[in-house]
């Protein structure tokens, strides 16, 4: 062989075939992105045929500084190892490369190297580079899962639904997650590489990442940005004025790509489901299925003792500890992810909960989980990681106190069952709501509820079997709309033989969905003459004046009452929360839509206040149609006005997808919308001899067809040297 001619001239990735069969085509089309598990092949032009004294070596490289380098067998061998095999036709080498199902996930630089005889390199070509991701569809992978449909959404949908609210009064916001977006992919590897194990130790990290549970923890760690150079950093309260308001956003991308843009600097806002849905998008991205969760009525035990204690000072006020207090919140997000669990049991496979919104430190960093839902539902809290907060969660007794000026505290009510409420999750199957409580817990009252318990270290309370009280408080209201004046009625039932002389204390205050207090509302104190075996119902009646200016952002009323008998000396408490609906955004796509094809689209909005709005601004975007995207209203919104504007848009990608819009104004905010448009593919239309016409992109898989291009880059097509009569470009 001439010494000054290489043999290897060109490398074929073989991207757009090895993608598409490796699930990875909506990532990228020209670069190779393949799943672990499972072959692709890669093509070397030669300038001749590699002479029979000649062979090839394959290397790989992991890491910046190449904290991993792999020998590539050339034949199968045992362990699992990576190999590849050869074929030759002319003056090209197919290659094959097979990677072991638990393979380091990462960025990969691929040497072939020509090889003598006696072992020295003759030629090196070490400019291939491709990633490598988790496999949900290889059955030795460890986040294998055999069900097609549950792939298709827990891995390649974009489209999310969160559930928010109250237990009782459900409600839920659009999100995209976006996994697919350009660049995504290379900033979850970025996410991995800025956490604090891979600036520790960048070796030891990256021989781990073949784990889907130390890097779904990582993961866990790194979108909070607590204690490291994390994506989010957390507010629960305004201002939000240094940043963006958590409820703005429509989705992951924009937060992931902000992050990245700023070199790791944390965005801000995000609130929990915020950092669900980034960590949802990471680890849908990376091949992890993953769902996100919702839990109402969720329980944050800072001690330990499966109990939230809730103070009261003698204004129904919550009574702020030095110390940090434990809470329940009415709803709490956080994401499942599907894995094999070989560090556990035998039991403890499939979902596993993760929980990146930082609450409580986790072997000294704020991360939570993976911790099976299996373990959980069992009562098995010894089990990695953070069982017992995660059960508590789900599980724990909420307790009123009341401390009076003296100090005294005082129990009011112990509630054993409204933790762990209706925990949903977007089906598989369609927009609407999986209810999966039973999958974390047995059913209230059952023999299987008392063994758990027990096993998790908690007294099981019995129901109560003395006779029933003689004073009962309730609150009750229908849905009302924010901006409009409402009723809540709070009755109080005497069940006893004697009149009652009760002193009835009523507040209504806004709330975050944190139970962060927001601002009074209203507050009446009065003396009620309730007859035995009677009801008395006494009527609040809310004006949108009253909550307006504490209620705006989170639109949440918490009413509590209080009522106190004479001659008796314990309080009876109720509590309940008010959601406020808001009006939906009206979206119209009129016609076909086509990919690369402008569209043009229109928004609908109407003021529902009474009062106008100032500082409108729609935020637009949706997976492969268009990105984030800010239009602003000029000028103020009346009463009643309609607001309509017109945007356009360039689809990127094919398919069913979704177009989000949120607003907000100085008086309204987080109201959203949405809009499903599907995206078709826009064909070359070629005609042929025989009078056929035919879409081009399908004729390129039609056997025997080749193609040139002519000057305006259109194809001709022959086949049997028949010439096409008419070429057409795109549109």
């Amino acid at each position: 062989m001439d010494n000054h001619k290489s043999l290897i001239t060109d490398v074929d990735l073989r991207s757009p075939e090895n993608n598409l069969a490796h699930r990875t085509r909506d990532i990228d089309r020209d670069r190779l992105i393949v799943r672990r598990g499972q072959p692709f092949s890669i093509t070397l032009q030669c300038s001749e045929t590699l002479p029979s004294t000649y062979h090839l070596e394959l290397v790989l490289h992991l890491g910046e500084r190449d904290e991993a380098v792999v020998k590539v067998q050339k034949e199968r061998g045992a362990g699992g190892r990576w190999w590849f095999d050869q074929q030759g036709a002319q003056d090209e080498l197919l290659l094959t490369l097979h990677s072991p199902a638990d393979a380091i996930i990462g960025h990969y630089r691929l040497a072939v190297l020509t090889m003598s005889t006696d072992g020295h390199i003759l030629e090196k070509a070490d400019q291939i580079r491709f990633h490598l991701l988790f496999n949900p569809w290889c059955k030795e992978d460890v986040v294998y899962l055999a069900d097609e449909s549950l792939l298709q959404e827990y891995v390649m949908n974009e489209n999310g639904v969160i559930y928010m609210g109250t237990w009782d009064y459900i409600n839920s916001i659009p999100w995209n997650y976006g996994q697919f977006e350009d660049y995504v992919m290379d900033i979850c590897f970025q996410v991995l590489d800025n956490s604090s194990a891979a600036l520790q130790n960048s070796q030891m990290d990256l021989e781990r990442r073949s784990d889907p549970t130390y890097v779904s923890r990582i993961i866990t760690a790194m979108v909070n940005s607590n204690d490291d150079r994390g994506v989010l950093t957390g507010r629960w309260v305004e201002p939000y004025s240094s940043g963006v308001a958590p409820y703005r956003w429509n989705g992951s991308v924009p937060i992931l790509r902000q992050w990245s843009k700023t070199k790791a600097k944390a965005v801000k806002y995000g609130q929990c489901w915020v950092f669900a849905g980034v960590a949802c998008t990471v680890l849908r991205c990376l091949g992890i299925p993953t769902r996100l969760i919702t839990n109402f009525n969720s329980a944050h035990d800072v001690d330990g003792n499966l109990s939230v204690d809730v103070l009261y000072d003698d204004n129904l006020e919550i009574f702020e500890s030095r110390n940090k207090s434990d809470s329940s919140w009415n709803f709490h997000c956080w994401v499942e992810s599907w894995m094999r669990r070989d560090d556990l049991p035998e039991g403890n496979d499939g979902w596993q909960v993760l929980d990146p919104t930082p609450q409580e430190l986790s072997d000294g960093k704020f991360c939570c989980g993976p911790c099976p839902v299996k373990a959980i539902k069992e009562g098995n809290l010894e089990v990695k990681y953070d069982g017992p907060f995660i059960f508590a969660e789900v599980n724990a007794d909420i307790t009123h106190w009341m401390i009076h000026q003296n100090g005294q505290r005082q129990k009011m009510t112990v509630d054993h069952r409204s933790v762990g409420k209706n925990i949903s999750t977007k089906s598989a199957y369609g927009n609407y709501r999986e209810d999966v409580t039973l999958q974390y817990k047995y059913p209230e009252g059952s023999q299987e509820e008392r063994e758990v318990y027990e096993k998790a270290g908690r007294r099981f309370t019995e129901p109560n079997s003395q006779e029933p009280v003689q004073l009962q408080v309730s609150i009750k209201h229908a849905k009302p709309v924010f901006g409009t004046d409402f009723d809540v009625v709070i009755e109080v039932k005497n069940e006893g033989s004697q009149d009652a002389h009760v002193q009835l204390t009523m507040l209504a205050m806004a709330v975050t969905y944190s139970s962060i207090h927001q601002g009074e509302c209203q507050r009446q104190v009065i003396t009620v003459a309730v007859p035995a075996h009677t009801v008395h119902k006494q009527v609040m009646r809310l004006h949108y004046e009253d909550y307006a200016k504490c209620a705006f952002e989170h639109h949440l009323i918490r009413v509590k009452a209080l009522a106190m008998a004479s001659g008796e000396n314990n309080p009876i408490m109720a509590v309940a929360d008010i959601p406020l609906s808001t009006p939906e955004i009206v979206i119209k796509v009129p016609g076909k839509t086509l990919v690369k094809k402008e569209v043009k689209a229109y928004i609908f909005f109407i003021n529902p206040l009474p009062v106008p709005l100032k500082g409108g601004v729609f935020t637009v975007e949706g997976a492969g149609l268009l990105p984030a995207t800010e239009i602003h209203v000029d000028g103020i919104i009346a009463p009643g006005q309609m607001v309509s504007k017109t945007f356009f848009f360039s689809p990127m990608r094919t398919g069913v997808r979704q177009l989000l819009v949120d607003f907000d104004s100085d008086r309204l905010k987080d109201v959203k919308g949405i809009a499903t448009v599907v995206v078709h593919k826009n064909c070359r239309t070629v005609c042929l001899l025989d009078g056929s016409s035919h879409c081009s992109e399908g004729l390129h898989a039609i056997s025997g067809f080749f193609h040139l291009h002519d000057a305006r880059g259109g194809p001709y097509f022959f086949h049997g040297g028949a010439q096409a009569l008419q070429s057409q470009g795109e549109g």
